[in-house]
């Protein structure tokens, strides 16, 4: 359900004048064309790999963003005048970087399952054709949400319920590098956790943990799929991966065998940890069997534990398992 929206625009033109803020003095009214926006938003987000998993910054004089939304939240202003004040914050920062371009400011608050969010978005215009009734061509301006560069979305509800969280929010990392994001800034979005670190992390658990039961290829490969297809669903709707519940698929009749797993080798993986795609996309398992002999490995440990050389047709393999090390060197022995 969505429950507040509004939308402003910071005018901004290529020729370097000054930005023109233009603010409503009321909430959008709820329509069809709203939640289409909304939702188009939402999955156009979830699609993205650019994104990047935080928290608000300490210092709430400097960034005041979060003071105005717990201020909101708890009654003590209404959305409207808590969306001026960020609009006008944005306008601001966005004059001091200089940059070329404005847009329109959406902010939406809605609810998904159990959670309530707020959805920040710069939107910008695209020019385009359409065809009317009578088959003429139109000129057409439209938004463009797949060009969307400055968006944030943050939990709500486990921003307020737990406050040692490091990933109550998620903002679209800047082209800018390390030069000032006015839009990052101005909602005080600071970096708490690397998705590509964290999935790499659980993906190298995983690793181990079908190692270490030494399971038939077949079954390996399943559960490979399984983890795979958990992890990329969560990412796709925007929802972290639940480690508990991950390995509840994994294995029905020991459901938290992998869980289990990771707590007592621990990895350092907290119990929901955010999923990144490009990384998850990139963990395949290569399999070959012929002649009596039989090889699979992870795809992500191609060109680090395994080496393909093509040209002699050769594959080298680094660290191998303790296992097989001791069966080579009892027939050595």
């Amino acid at each position: 359900p969505l429950h507040n929206a509004i939308l402003h625009q910071i005018d901004k033109k290529p020729d370097g004048s000054a930005a023109v803020l233009h603010l409503r003095d009321s909430e959008l009214a709820a329509s069809e064309a709203l939640e289409y926006l909304l939702g188009d938003l939402n999955e156009s987000y979830n699609a993205r790999t650019g994104k990047v998993w935080g928290l608000f910054q300490p210092d709430q004089q400097q960034y005041p963003f979060s003071q105005w939304l717990a201020a909101w939240l708890d009654g003590q202003q209404d959305f409207t005048r808590f969306s001026r004040q960020s609009a006008e914050r944005l306008h601001s920062l966005l004059g001091e970087a200089s940059m070329a371009l404005g847009g329109h400011l959406l902010l939406a608050h809605y609810r998904q399952g159990m959670s309530d969010f707020l959805l920040i978005a710069l939107l910008r215009h695209s020019n385009g054709s359409c065809i009317d009734n009578s088959l003429q061509l139109q000129a057409v301006r439209h938004l463009d949400l797949a060009q969307v560069q400055q968006m944030a979305r943050i939990n709500l509800s486990e921003w307020r319920n737990n406050p040692a969280s490091k990933q109550y929010l998620s903002f679209l990392k800047g082209r800018s590098g390390k030069k000032p994001d006015g839009f990052r800034d101005a909602f005080g979005c600071v970096e708490g956790v690397d998705a590509a670190s964290e999935t790499r992390t659980l993906l190298k658990a995983f690793s181990d943990y079908v190692e270490s039961s030494d399971l038939p290829e077949e079954q390996a490969r399943e559960k490979t799929d399984t983890l795979i297809d958990y992890a990329g669903g969560q990412a796709r709707l925007g929802q972290p991966i639940t480690l508990e519940e991950l390995s509840g698929l994994l294995d029905e009749e020991q459901p938290r065998a992998f869980y289990e797993h990771i707590r007592n080798s621990d990895y350092g993986l907290a119990p929901e940890i955010p999923a990144d795609r490009r990384t998850l996309n990139q963990f395949r398992r290569f399999t070959g069997r012929g002649d009596g002999l039989s090889i699979s490995f992870d795809a992500h440990l191609l060109g680090s534990a395994v080496e393909y050389d093509e040209d002699r047709g050769v594959l080298i393999i680094r660290q191998l398992p303790d296992r097989l090390k001791d069966q080579l060197k009892r027939r050595q022995d």
